[in-house]
């Protein structure tokens, strides 16, 4: 991993030498985190939104004094002035608020470290070099048995999930859909047709509409609340394309959508676009690529 790690743009890899950290406890992990802010005072610390980063970075944050914007869907570095006061290079962090109806710029002033969560999918991987070099440094913790208050007792994996953000293409349904049967008649059917056609992993994503109707399962929402994920191609159908649900897919490569309803917001975000019904429009759709 670590020459994984500098071959993608790392600098300095710091590795905790400790047998201890094996499994993830948030107690130990915090601690020793927060020892290695002190020891190396970074401007900047990104956590994965994930249930681990969402677990450890509000620990941390809080020991730091630094706020903590959640899942962030942009950074970016800029400068900033408040009243009198100048900012150079700081982090501006955006992410979806007031229940994703618009998008939020946020900065953290005067904390010795600026902090946030970061969704997965949002960052663009560097190509690897692997002749790159980088410096790597060990550290050894101070953990003593107060940080280890909950032990462990057993550990299974749960079951595979479904992997939108490896899919080169993501056929998604949304409310338009309107029951379950069709949903699962029309979606995963052109997945598979474009699948075939393209010679590309297709999988099938949906709308929180879709999701909470009951269409699909949990794991195959794309948006704020979802997946964010960015395929070649993006297929929205039946998908009205209310912020929360663009915020997810859109750094897609090429988006198509179909909705009957031509002023429907996801035509915004397309680059391509079928007006009607997806009962007829899909497949129409699905009896070319297979013909």
């Amino acid at each position: 991993m670590i020459r994984s790690l500098i071959s993608y743009g790392a600098d300095k890899v710091y590795v905790i030498a400790s047998g201890q950290l094996n499994d993830f406890l948030p107690v130990p992990y915090a601690r020793v985190v927060c020892e290695l802010l002190d020891k190396y005072k970074p401007q900047i610390m990104l956590f994965g939104a994930t249930p681990l980063g969402r677990e450890l970075a509000p620990r941390v944050a809080y020991r730091a004094c630094s706020g903590l914007p959640a899942d962030c869907t942009a950074l970016d570095i800029m400068d900033y002035r408040n009243g009198t006061q100048d900012y150079t290079a700081i982090l501006r962090q955006t992410r979806p608020a007031l229940g994703g109806n618009i998008m939020a710029s946020i900065i953290t002033q005067n904390s010795k470290v600026q902090m946030s969560t970061v969704r997965p999918g949002v960052m663009q991987a560097l190509t690897p070099d692997e002749n790159r070099t980088g410096a790597v440094i060990k550290y050894e913790p101070k953990l003593t048995e107060a940080d280890f208050t909950v032990e462990i007792i057993s550990s299974e994996e749960s079951p595979a999930t479904s992997e939108l953000k490896d899919a080169a293409i993501i056929v998604a349904g949304g409310g338009g859909c309107r029951t379950k049967e069709g949903f699962v008649n029309c979606i995963p059917a052109l997945a598979d047709g474009l699948s075939k056609f393209l010679g590309e992993k297709a999988m099938v994503g949906a709308s929180r509409v879709a999701v909470e109707r009951g269409f699909i399962d949990r794991s195959h929402q794309v948006g704020q609340t979802g997946q964010t994920v960015k395929p070649k191609l993006y297929v929205a159908v039946g998908i009205s394309g209310a912020v929360q649900h663009i915020s997810g897919m859109q750094n897609s490569g090429i988006v198509l959508a179909i909705n009957k309803d031509p002023n429907a917001n996801i035509f915004k975000t397309a680059d391509f676009g079928i007006v009607g019904n997806l009962e007829e429009q899909v497949p129409k759709l699905i009896k070319i690529l297979n013909s």
